[in-house]
């Protein structure tokens, strides 16, 4: 699975939302987008994750990032997460595995020790111009923001 690098062109897609829309990286174009890609909504490292860009997004924001997070569950599971968590940004369902694959965030992973085949915590920021600005693969959830962060210059 290849994996995307500064300065590629970030690939297209359209995805169900946790509000039922359909959101499309278009939709983004002119402004920059911050997406994160988790392993499943309502588990103790996805929450800690989104909460804290649900924490930081004033600020994301402030600095010209949109925020938008995908999985692979189902838009009904979203919603329950973002009801849940008070998430404010909007949460895509990826079922199909299209797009995670598409943005090498689905692959062979290390998890205690085995190897499996599942999504991997990364973050790719796009530019105004659908460009990657930024591509980071096996992120940690505690601490993820703050360390983006500072790779975008954007201090704490």
């Amino acid at each position: 699975m290849a994996r995307l690098e500064t300065g590629d062109l970030a690939p297209d897609f359209t995805l169900p939302s946790d509000t039922g829309e359909q959101v499309s990286l278009r939709d983004f174009r002119g402004r920059k987008v911050i997406l994160f890609f988790y392993p499943a909504a309502m588990t103790p490292g996805c929450t800690t994750q989104a909460c804290d860009f649900r924490d930081s997004l004033e600020r994301l924001r402030a600095a010209g990032y949109e925020v938008v997070g995908i999985s692979k569950d189902a838009p009904e599971r979203l919603a329950r997460f973002r009801e849940k968590e008070g998430l404010t940004y909007p949460l895509l369902g990826d079922p199909e595995l299209a797009v995670l694959q598409a943005y090498g965030a689905y692959g062979e992973k290390k998890s205690y020790g085995k190897t499996i085949t599942g999504v991997i915590r990364s973050t790719v920021v796009v530019d105004e111009q659908g460009r990657v600005e930024l591509a980071r693969y096996n992120v940690k959830a505690k601490g993820h923001v703050a360390m983006l962060s500072g790779l975008l210059g954007l201090g704490e």
